[in-house]
């Protein structure tokens, strides 16, 4: 890890104290959100969930984007996603800063993307990490960024990658422990009803992603998502 990726102890309390407080507020229905008063939650949204910490952009060291991003209206659906990489026994900090670093490489050299299609990543040891620039300010906001994660339905959906491939092997309970966590704040940053809202990138698109044993956990994350919203 380079020098610009670590942080004293003193300073990553710092920053999740303050994250936290900024991600909470944007998450309290009828809440203030930054710049400016925006109810957050639609009638008959359920409660907001406690936000996990969110890693941003400036702490993995991301490449700034190739193209101004756009910052578009609030998603109708969560989009679970697989990275298709290996399924890593590292479960550090470290490795979730280089799966990040990666994902933007492929995104923006492969595939001729101007930055990280997906707006939220998870590591297999469970932290979360900014994707797509300006995604946790918009998601501040009550509203997303265009991202390039499913293809034809970008303009209405939030993705998160999960690092790994899980077409025969099961995802670590960190992950889905995050998952469930970042989920659950979402559909109340949004007031989405887990049950509809979460589903699974071969839902829009003809893919195998994000694999048959993790799709088939998708009803367990709704209804695990859903309980942590009514806690």
């Amino acid at each position: 890890m380079t020098a610009r990726h670590r942080d004293t102890r003193a300073h990553r309390a710092d920053a999740r104290l303050s994250r936290r407080t900024v991600l909470r507020g944007a998450a309290v229905a009828g809440g203030l959100a930054l710049g400016g008063a925006i109810e957050l939650a639609r009638p008959g949204a359920a409660a907001a969930a406690e936000p996990p910490y969110v890693y941003s952009r400036a702490e993995w060291g991301a490449r700034p984007p190739s193209a101004p991003i756009q910052i578009i209206g609030p998603p109708d659906h969560i989009v679970i996603h697989h990275t298709a990489s290996g399924n890593t026994t590292d479960y550090s900090l470290e490795q979730a800063y280089a799966l990040s670093h990666w994902i933007q490489d492929l995104h923006m050299d492969d595939n001729g993307w101007i930055d990280a299609g997906q707006q939220l990543t998870i590591s297999r040891g469970g932290h979360v990490l900014e994707g797509r620039d300006r995604s946790l300010e918009a998601i501040g906001q009550g509203l997303n960024v265009m991202g390039a994660q499913t293809g034809g339905h970008n303009s209405h959906t939030l993705g998160i990658e999960h690092e790994g491939i899980y077409v025969t092997e099961d995802v670590t309970p960190a992950l889905f422990e995050a998952s469930v966590q970042t989920c659950a704040w979402l559909c109340g940053v949004y007031g989405l009803d887990p049950y509809v809202a979460l589903v699974g990138h071969r839902d829009y698109n003809a893919t195998q992603c994000p694999g048959d044993v993790f799709y088939a956990r998708l009803p367990e994350l709704r209804e695990r998502v859903a309980q942590a919203m009514a806690a």
